[in-house]
Order: C-alpha cells, then structure tokens, then sequence
C-alpha cells in the first residue's frame, strides 16, 4: 500500500495551527527505548517530564493509556477531554483529562496534525466481529495492554484497561456520525510531545492490527523518548 505523505492528504485531516515542532533533542533525553511491532510498553512518567512518541516509520498507530501513578482509578477519560476541548480529535494544546476532570498530561507539541481517541483498542473478540471468525487467533492490543498492566503488578489489573488514545491513527467521522477506519496521516519521523501534569503511568500497545489500514496493513517499530523538565 502506497502511505499518503501529508502533501497528498485532504486538508480537513489536519489542524493548521496544531503543528507545532519540539525544541528537545535526543541526546538530551533521560530515556529513549524503541518498542517493536506489537509490543506493549509501560513507564511511569513524572510531574513535568516530557514523553515523546515517534512514529518510526510511518502509519503506525500506538494505542495509549494514562493513568494517575498512585490510584489508579484516576485515568485517561475521553468524554471529559472531548467535552473540555470541544473536539473530537486531539492535537497541540489538547488536555487529556481524567475522569476525575483533572489533566493528567497536555499535548506540546505535534508533527502529525491530530490523534484519535474514539476507535477504541482492538481485541480477538472485535476482531472476530469485524473481520472473520479466523481471525480470533491474531494478537490484538486489549492483550498487550493486559500483558503491560499484570507485569507492572502494584494493584494494577485487567479491569483498569479503560479507554485509549490512538496516536498517529486516522478515524474520521463522516457527516452522519459513523466511524471509519482509514488509511494514516502520519509520515515515518512523527511525532507527538506531552508533559505530564501529575504523576502518570503510560500505557502504550504498538499495534499489531492486520485486518484494516491503521497500520497500513504493515505494523512498525515505535521509539518512545522522555526529558527532565529542565532539559
């Protein structure tokens, strides 16, 4: 599949004033992981840390979770951010809000143009669904976020697992209101910056979706960075 660069791409997929570049550099980073294709990923991030998600090579989407480090039934809530912001799509600027209406981290930075967080994270059981009943075999995001949560231990448990972020992942709305997944907006070197207003466990599954074009059919490496505040 041919992977849109951002020239080719309709114009409403992207906010104009929302790209916004980071000054930070690599080197300067206090840790910098590559997480592989279909991988899950998990770290606590401090009060005023930087995390930065690049999207290695392109059209890959990383499902996200955030959660407060120390009660974890403080997390990521995507009704309070959409209500807060009045969008659907998140970009620079965006507050991602827990369901306490709290922001647990805010969005400074982002090569990409915007970010879904109403697809939700695939699972055998949607996969099944959707797809084919062959399909309950394939690797699926809602397991590695389970994977992530019961290795972290502290209390966490499956029954956290709430509803994600998917960087980097294109799901448009039609004019109707449906949902549509399709092909990604975002090119190999993108990225998306956020500093942590509180104390936060990040989640991350790196996709391993086959069945639609998120991924564009071909999932890829992630690289997750984070700076000190006085980096």
């Amino acid at each position: 599949m041919t992977r849109p660069s951002r020239a080719e791409a309709p114009d409403h997929f992207f906010v104009p004033d929302s790209l916004v570049h980071s000054r930070l550099t690599a080197e300067h980073a206090v840790y910098d992981a590559t997480v592989p294709a279909g991988d899950p990923w998990i770290y606590q991030v401090e009060k005023g840390q930087i995390l930065r998600i690049v999207d290695v090579e392109g059209n890959q989407a990383a499902d996200t979770l955030f959660y407060n480090a120390y009660d974890y039934e403080e997390r990521y809530s995507a009704q309070d951010t959409i209500r807060e912001q009045g969008n659907i799509y998140l970009t620079t600027g965006t507050r991602l809000m827990s369901n306490q209406v709290r922001p647990l981290l805010t969005i400074v930075a982002d090569t990409c143009g915007r970010h879904d967080t109403l697809g939700g994270a695939c699972a055998t059981e949607s996969n099944r669904v959707r797809y084919a009943l062959d399909k309950s075999h394939m690797h699926a995001c809602r397991q590695s976020f389970v994977k992530a949560v019961l290795g972290w231990g502290n209390g966490f448990s499956k029954r956290d697992i709430t509803h994600n972020i998917n960087f980097f992942m294109n799901v448009p709305v039609t004019p109707e209101g449906v949902l549509t997944f399709e092909d990604g907006v975002s090119d190999a070197g993108k990225y998306v910056e956020l500093r942590a207003e509180m104390d936060v466990i990040a989640v991350i599954s790196n996709c391993p979706q086959l069945n639609n074009p998120c991924n564009a059919y071909n999932p890829t490496p992630i690289r997750v960075l984070i700076w000190d505040p006085t980096s």
